[in-house]
């Protein structure tokens, strides 16, 4: 049985029934589609970022700190882009935390994995597509994420880039202040309930627009159009797609719905996923923040190793799929 059957019975209910639109017409077909993705992927997040806020209640973030610094081997990279997941939605919102590793001593290559996982494949993206393409899209998704996430940071410590960092920030590196403390389960479940509410007020605007976009897409940009651009075999598909994804700002969960009505236009799998890690992990809203932090060389080569790393992830997707 479908789990979504009461979501598409509202959807249905709302749009045929009390709007009273033609199930036929293009207008009736992409407002069905909206509110049906609307309520099932906001469903979907609540659910979701409330177990993992609830289980990040008890891994104490001075524990987090111990675990990452001083590691400056595979393992260490490897450790961050894992942490990555669970942590913010988007680049800006991790940047702080980033910023907060290198003043607390943690290896700059190290945090630089965290600050290409984070965005990239966080839990929400992890479900979403789940939920849209199945397990096998799912895990290869999260495991290319995982290899784009650790070898940049590795290969971005072993090119010795710390005097790219801005002085500022560097003059500032002392032990990292955690605090914490025993809750509860009372406490736990209010505040990963609370939690759960701001974050999602947060992306609401992003899942909303990037639902419609896709509503609309679904319903009126032709398939050839689409296809012209980025779609069939073309080989400069993937780093086109990477290459428009770059000027947009969204977080995984504003984009996701984007990648299933692509598809369905008959853009690549790869080519759409290329895209969006371009979107969530490649942003001009991002580089305009680490400009602020680090000299415009590491900047460059940051974005240099990431955008490889996705037109490769891209080309993977679209050979083995």
């Amino acid at each position: 049985m479908n789990i979504f059957y009461p979501v598409q019975f509202f959807a249905d209910f709302l749009v045929y029934r009390l709007i009273n639109l033609d199930p036929a017409s293009r207008l009736g077909e992409v407002v069905n589609y909206f509110v049906f993705d609307s309520v099932k992927i906001l469903l979907m997040l609540l659910v979701i970022i409330f177990i993992v806020s609830l289980l990040r209640t008890f891994i104490p973030p001075e524990r987090t700190r111990q675990i990452l610094s001083g590691k400056n081997t595979l393992l260490g990279n490897l450790t961050a882009a894992l942490f990555g997941i669970i942590t913010p939605f988007c680049t800006c919102s991790a940047i702080p935390l980033f910023l907060g590793f290198i003043q607390a001593g943690v290896p700059l290559g190290v945090t630089f994995s965290f600050l290409v996982s984070s965005p990239m494949i966080n839990e929400v993206a992890l479900v979403l597509l789940l939920g849209s393409f199945g397990p096998k899209v799912a895990l290869i998704y999260v495991t290319s994420g995982l290899i784009i996430a650790t070898l940049s940071g590795y290969i971005i410590g072993k090119m010795k880039l710390d005097g790219l960092v801005d002085d500022s920030v560097l003059s500032q590196t002392r032990p990292a202040q955690f605090y914490g403390f025993k809750q509860s389960w009372k406490q736990r479940v209010v505040y990963s309930w609370a939690y759960s509410l701001g974050i999602l007020k947060k992306v609401l605007p992003y899942v909303l627009v990037g639902i419609a976009l896709g509503a609309w897409i679904h319903g009126y940009v032709p398939a050839e159009f689409l296809a012209r651009w980025v779609g069939g075999n073309n080989w400069y598909a993937v780093p086109l797609a990477t290459l428009i994804g770059v000027p947009l700002y969204s977080n995984a969960a504003g984009v996701i719905p984007l990648v299933s009505v692509l598809t369905e236009k008959g853009v690549a799998m790869g080519t759409t996923l290329a895209f969006m890690m371009a979107v969530t992990g490649l942003s001009l809203p991002e580089f305009m923040i680490l400009k602020k932090v680090m000299k415009t060389k590491l900047l460059v080569i940051f974005a240099t190793i990431v955008a490889i790393g996705i037109i490769f992830t891209g080309y993977l997707f679209n050979a083995i799929l």
